[in-house]
């Protein structure tokens, strides 16, 4: 009998490669029955649920062992999908996007009133679009937004490849997406711009100098009025 998203854990993970023509269409029909997924990415593997499925999020939690407050990440496969997850992009988040995008960064903004109340204890929500192929279609055809984590339990080592995923979260998913070793093996940096300041959340591959010099710039253009 098929595993429903409510059932307990799925004791047989499949693993698909990412070269089957049909992996990713059947991922993405899991994806959107409430399944849990791990999947490539440009930085570290990534488990993901529909990001509009409250109950699929709590359990996403649950199988990382991961605290309420820390919030889910969103990824998105493209920037139109934007205004599905973000209640306002400010200037320099904007900036930041055409710079960075896709790529390892992540920004926290503003989040959209309709998104499940699960996906982050607060007003804001992470967001970002990977580089990599895989994941962007995969995203795509599940509905254009994946609420995401890295494929391990939590303070674990991220999962570097499909079968160290595997390893770490075996008969939690129902699948792992394997595309062999990740190009990245380091989170993306994270900026929230919910405060008056951009803040560097957590240092990543993109440099946190570059970031900040960007605001001052922003800052030196508004005090010449340029």
């Amino acid at each position: 009998m098929t595993a429903q998203p409510g059932d307990a854990p799925d004791s047989r993970t499949r693993l698909l490669s990412a070269t089957d023509p049909e992996a990713i269409h059947e991922t993405a029909v899991l994806l959107q029955q409430g399944h849990l997924v791990v999947f490539p990415t440009d930085t570290v593997y990534g488990v993901g649920v529909d990001a509009f499925n409250d109950a699929a999020i709590r359990r996403l939690y649950a199988v990382k062992q991961r605290p309420l407050h820390k919030g889910i990440p969103i990824l998105l496969a493209d920037p139109d999908d934007l205004g599905k997850v973000a209640a306002d992009i400010p200037p320099l988040a904007r900036q930041h996007i055409a710079q960075h995008w896709p790529g390892p960064l992540t920004i926290i903004v503003p989040k959209h009133f309709g998104l499940p109340p699960s996906i982050s204890p607060n007003d804001g929500i992470a967001l970002r679009i990977p580089d990599h192929p895989v994941a962007r279609a995969l995203i795509r055809a599940a509905g254009g937004a994946l609420a995401t984590s890295s494929a391990n339990l939590s303070d674990q080592p991220p999962a570097l490849s499909g079968q160290q995923a595997l390893a770490a979260l075996n008969g939690l998913v129902s699948v792992v997406l394997d595309d062999g070793p990740s190009p990245g093996d380091h989170p993306s940096t994270i900026i929230s711009y919910l405060g008056d300041r951009p803040v560097i959340v957590r240092e990543g591959p993109i440099p946190a100098q570059a970031l900040l010099a960007d605001e001052a710039l922003d800052d030196d253009m508004r005090q010449t009025g340029l």
